[in-house]
């Protein structure tokens, strides 16, 4: 099964994508992007020697849903702030994570993750990949948002790679 499918991942991603850009349930559709789905992970398979394992089940599931949690919720903080507090009360900051994920994979998806949370943005990793420097809109604890980062994603994604 691991032959016929190196990269299980990428595959469901691929025909998820497939048939919402076809914008129609339909058997052909269907069969074509996992045709597709199927193949393109075998041919690139050679170029990615070291891809970390990762858990599908549901640590993934439950990250996805946390994740949109905080996007919702900070959208509501940002916009509080913008309208209800001037400029030059915000209290921004620049965060430099210690990072104990290792895989790019997954440094990868934590700064994507930081950066779609309103009111952070990760900017630059460091060249040894030990820190992500991130930063935050308003903040009046640098080491609670640090540790919330850490706490709240770094730990859910080092379960889900593994």
């Amino acid at each position: 099964m691991k032959r016929l499918l190196p990269h299980p991942g990428l595959t469901l991603l691929l025909v998820t994508m497939w048939m919402l850009v076809l914008n129609s349930l339909s058997i052909g559709g269907f069969l074509l992007g996992l045709f597709f789905a199927i193949v393109v992970p075998l041919f690139t398979a050679p170029f990615w020697p070291d891809r970390p394992q990762m858990r599908l089940g549901l640590p993934l599931l439950g990250y996805a849903f946390l994740v949109l949690w905080d996007i919702v919720v900070a959208n509501f903080q940002v916009a509080r702030l913008i309208l209800f507090r001037r400029n030059r009360d915000f209290r921004s900051c620049w965060l430099s994570i210690p990072l104990e994920l290792r895989s790019a994979e997954a440094i990868t998806l934590l700064a994507g993750t930081i950066s779609l949370t309103p009111g952070t943005v990760s900017t630059d990793i460091s060249t040894d990949g030990r820190h992500l420097l991130v930063h935050a809109l308003d903040t009046g604890d640098a080491a609670g948002e640090i540790t919330r980062i850490k706490t709240r994603y770094e730990r859910r994604l080092l379960e889900i790679f593994r």
